[in-house]
């Protein structure tokens, strides 16, 4: 069996196959071990996130042998969101004593490790540099393979680690920085249907429970769906975005005004056990416009995917938004009338966790898409991807999303880059088997 270790602003360490370290860090607000005899090399990945610090021992069987967790919203709760600066520091002093605890909880040494996977992008570029040259220190002094993982790919990959999903699947992934719809073709190779013209809808849940003087911990989508049960979702009539738009984009700049607006008009000035009720209402009113803007979205998604894919099954809601109760039951419905099967990950693993890190990097693993370690470990040599998308592949029938105008930063996608590097694989085999 081999293991991989992850690691995010934790560790992650996860064992299947083969065993793998994985770091994780991101720049947001934010099993039992039971090691069979034979579980001999692992694999390992390395994924940070500036509001938590995660690794995680986890096989390429899908098997999770560790998964340590230090969160760091105490830090950033004062602020109101994650101050990158802090956000390094705290990585940095929770990185090694993760690893190593990750590494005890599963009952190995890094030596039992076959590989180290690490999520280089995207995100901040301060946060990310931390977790990874730490997987990099690690597969150098090892001597282990290192799997570099893109986030988003973890988070759509995670709901196969615990359950028989084939490819192609549909896939909406929300959190507190991205929003897209997407069909997997198979690991790396994704087509865009359709992604937000501004905010996501992690990030407006973010907003509005700030706004609504919640406290943000763990975090403000679970902070204001708690406090939403308390209120009457049609109290306030807000508008359903880009429902004149036969897209499947999305759009949460507009819905966040006109909820500002009323906070300041029905709750002005400090959240206070008198204006109690009419915070929860707008909170639960928001809440309800949210998630039918998604459910819309999604909706007509399912309806093109199955037209392209009939043999398609699955429809996979991941990242942190995932964990909304209120969302589930909503897409549940969605996929039943489009004849798919419904997967969301535990809720432990749809927030950002370096186990979801792990498994990306496992599968990727077993495609051969690794690397040796980098040698030089400077900032500026390190290879992070802060801007780095998932696909350039977008659906013909989708309208394409507003493009951002800064282009000289963002790397090449990670569908390209998965092709190009399957094919050199395909031909180094076949120049190796002609000699």
């Amino acid at each position: 069996m081999s293991n991989v270790l992850m690691c995010r602003t934790c560790c992650i360490i996860r064992p299947q196959m083969q065993r793998f370290l994985a770091h994780t860090f991101k720049q947001s607000l934010r099993r039992d071990p039971s090691v069979s005899g034979n579980a001999i090399r692992h694999p390992c990945h390395l994924r940070y996130c500036s509001a938590l610090a995660g690794v995680a021992v986890v096989s390429t069987s899908g098997r999770i042998f560790s998964d340590t967790l230090v969160s760091q919203a105490d830090v950033h709760a004062a602020y109101g969101g994650v101050v990158p600066n802090l956000a390094m520091e705290a990585h940095k002093a929770a990185m090694d004593s993760c690893v190593e605890d990750a590494l005890q909880q599963a009952g190995v040494t890094a030596q039992d490790l076959s590989a180290v996977a690490v999520s280089v992008g995207p995100g901040l570029s301060l946060c990310l540099q931390v977790g990874v040259r730490k997987a990099h220190q690690l597969a150098q002094q090892h001597q282990l393979k290192l799997v570099p993982v893109h986030h988003m790919e973890a988070h759509a990959l995670v709901a196969r680690l615990a359950a028989d999903v084939p490819f192609p699947f549909l896939c909406m992934l929300v959190s507190g920085g991205h929003n897209m719809l997407l069909v997997a073709h198979a690991v790396g190779d994704y087509t865009l249907m359709g992604s937000t013209l501004d905010d996501s809808v992690g990030e407006a849940f973010d907003k509005i429970a700030r706004l609504l003087g919640l406290d943000l911990r763990p975090n403000g989508g679970a902070a204001l769906e708690a406090f939403a049960k308390r209120g009457d979702p049609h109290r306030y009539p807000f508008p359903v975005p880009l429902r004149r738009n036969s897209d499947c984009n999305f759009s949460y700049a507009g819905l966040k005004n006109s909820v500002r607006l009323a906070i300041q008009a029905e709750a002005p000035g400090e959240a206070t056990a008198a204006n109690e009720q009419v915070r929860a209402d707008i909170a639960a009113s928001f809440q309800r416009v949210a998630i039918t803007h998604l459910t819309e979205r999604c909706c007509r998604a399912a309806v093109w995917a199955k037209e392209s894919h009939p043999d398609m099954q699955t429809l996979i809601v991941a990242g942190g938004v995932a964990c909304n109760q209120t969302l589930r039951a909503s897409l549940d419905d969605v996929a039943q009338e489009a004849g798919l099967n419904l997967v969301c990950p535990p809720a432990r693993l749809c927030t950002d966790n370096g186990v979801m890190v792990a498994w990306a990097g496992a599968e990727r693993l077993q495609l051969g898409l690794w690397q040796s370690p980098q040698q030089d470990l400077g900032a500026g040599a390190l290879d992070v991807r802060p801007r780095w998308p998932l696909t350039d592949r977008r659906d013909s029938r989708s309208m394409p999303a507003k493009k951002s105008m800064r282009k000289s930063r963002i790397f090449t996608s990670l569908t390209d880059l998965t092709a190009e590097a399957l094919s050199s694989n395909q031909h180094h085999r076949a120049t190796t088997a002609a000699l």
